[in-house]
């Protein structure tokens, strides 16, 4: 019982570092909280969006673990790389933060911004990276509770999602702020870096 919560613990946590970052997907959540528009409907798109694709990658690089079970080094090191480099960028984030300014962006209709969050959701080949090959290959490092890691991710995930929409309004002010950012991606660096050294040393 104590390894499956520290393991969802982990993945919930891993989870949360690579969705805070400043993206497109995360600004139009903040800019429909702040405007009270579809707010519903677009947390639901990205929180199932995201346990998909967290699923299919907990399953596919768990497939291909239990097929060739050389290709956990490979993708320990390869998905070791990658969180070191996404956190050297994070880093420099931190160093450099912009401030979100979700007022001045335009708003559509309901169905404009369901569409808008669709394509930011499954046109961004960073998704993909986060979720299907990123977290799926931490996942699998776990082992036997690889499937514990992402629901963790994935609880991360609707926890992020649905205090971005509808806690927005509350928020925006602070969020507008780029030292806010600062603390957020700083976070995200220190975490990340140490997770993909640590991955990179396993393998």
């Amino acid at each position: 019982m104590t390894n499956a919560l520290t393991t969802a613990a982990a993945g919930f946590g891993t989870g949360l570092s690579l969705i805070v970052a400043i993206g497109a997907q995360n600004a139009l959540v903040l800019r429909q909280g702040v405007r009270r528009e579809a707010v519903l409907a677009v947390v639901v798109i990205c929180a199932l969006s995201d346990a998909v694709l967290i699923a299919l990658g907990v399953a596919g690089v768990g497939a291909v673990v239990v097929a060739w079970p050389s290709a956990l080094t490979v993708v320990s090191l390869l998905g070791g790389v990658f969180l070191i480099a996404y956190g050297v960028l994070a880093a420099r984030r931190a160093f450099r933060p912009s401030a979100l300014h979700p007022q001045g962006a335009p708003s559509g209709a309901k169905r404009g911004a369901v569409l808008a969050c669709l394509a930011m959701t499954w046109l961004n080949p960073h998704v993909y990276l986060d979720t299907v090959f990123l977290l799926g290959s931490v996942a699998a490092d776990r082992g036997p509770l690889r499937w514990t890691f992402g629901l963790g991710a994935i609880l991360a995930s609707v926890c992020w999602f649905a205090a971005l929409g509808f806690g927005a309004r509350l928020l925006s002010g602070v969020l507008a702020r780029p030292s806010s950012w600062r603390v957020l991606d700083g976070l995200v660096a220190a975490m990340m870096i140490g997770l993909g050294t640590r991955l990179a040393l396993n393998a």
